[in-house]
């Protein structure tokens, strides 16, 4: 899964990519400092994965991973060129989600490019640019794709359709993603639309504090986008931290969970993702995520293509189940390991091992 952040300069975007990541982004106080797209990837922590290794004794863990791509802080005016962050567009393009850091804090160090902190005209500014940018995409591909409609290509003609009313809708100064795009389209040939993509906002609040401000909360209500409170400063800070040291500061400031969590469990909810887990040869224990209402098979799929192809069976279990049970063997012996076939709709939390002809 990738997730594109974006945000106004001094927003908080760089000190979350280094909560999150531990990457060692620059954060500086002053506007721009993110100059190339920061990119990295990090482990999704799940205590479930931890629990179904030592009841296996797996020898080794491997955790799925979610990418954060970083880039400059837009202002506005930068679908006119306006500042650097409309350079790096395109490297959010392709990102599944959105992850929109919006400024809540109000540490008067910290500079604002407008001058003053207010969540509601950030997020205006951001959201305005990002449909001028997509309009831009827009134009420029249904100028190539109405000279293939008039040839009657069935694909080229759906998309035409699709393009012309996804224009007017950013013409009015809305996103894509009420737009639907139809099952005839290719979508491999569409263009990428930023504000096709589903959003979860992140609002970088005061030091100690998990509320969301009302404000940027009926704003993401409205669109149907999720939202989570985080200070990124103390995140930031935390991270450097081992364990113990940060579980004692997150009591002294009375945080809960980490940031990191926070925001990793809302990316995944805004694609409807489920967790599931493997045991591989060598007793390796691994995560995988996959849309909610997919299969086995689909499961398999993102295992290996070849599993996938070759697809007999699957051993299915919960993992509670199996923790209850102690292991595989006993688990079998109290008859909670079950067969399944191709069309089994997949769990969250099931632990699966497919039965596949190479």
């Amino acid at each position: 899964m990738k997730v594109g952040i974006v945000g106004m300069p001094n927003a908080g975007k760089s000190s979350l990519f280094n909560a999150l990541t531990r990457a060692g982004a620059e954060a500086a106080n002053y506007p721009f400092t993110t100059i190339e797209p920061n990119i990295a990837i990090v482990p999704v922590e799940d205590e479930r994965l931890t629990e179904v290794s030592t009841v296996i004794g797996a020898s080794d863990i491997v955790a799925d991973s979610i990418s954060f791509h970083d880039i400059a802080g837009l202002v506005k005016g930068a679908s006119e060129g306006e500042g650097l962050g409309n350079q790096f567009l395109g490297n959010i393009r392709e990102t599944d989600a959105i992850l929109h850091v919006v400024r809540a804090h109000h540490d008067e160090n910290i500079l604002h490019s407008e001058g003053s902190v207010d969540p509601a005209r950030d997020i205006e500014t951001i959201e305005t640019e990002l449909v001028f940018a997509d309009l831009e995409q827009v134009e420029k591909r249904l100028d190539r794709v109405v000279r293939a409609a008039r040839g009657g290509e069935r694909s080229a003609v759906a998309e035409q359709g699709w393009l012309e009313q996804v224009r007017e809708e950013l013409l009015s100064g809305r996103p894509a993603r009420g737009i639907p795009m139809p099952d005839e389209m290719e979508k491999s040939q569409s263009v990428h639309l930023i504000t096709a993509k589903p959003v979860l906002f992140v609002a970088n609040v005061d030091e100690g504090s998990d509320e969301v401000p009302a404000e940027v909360a009926a704003h993401a209500e409205a669109i149907g986008a999720g939202v989570v409170a985080v200070s990124s400063r103390i995140e930031a800070e935390l991270r450097e931290m081992d364990d113990e040291e940060a579980a004692e500061m997150r009591a002294e400031l009375g945080v809960g969970e980490s940031g990191l969590q926070r925001v990793v469990r809302g990316a995944f909810s805004l694609l409807d993702q489920i967790a599931f887990f493997t045991v591989g040869s060598g007793k390796r224990a691994q995560s995988w995520h996959l849309r909610r209402g997919l299969t086995a098979w689909h499961a398999a799929g993102e295992i290996h293509s070849d599993i996938q192809r070759g697809f007999v069976r699957a051993e299915v279990i919960p993992y509670e189940k199996l923790i209850e049970a102690g292991g595989y063997s006993q688990a079998r012996e109290v008859g909670t390991l079950r067969l399944e076939g191709r069309d089994y709709v997949m769990q969250d939390g099931d632990v699966i091992t497919v039965k596949f002809t190479p």
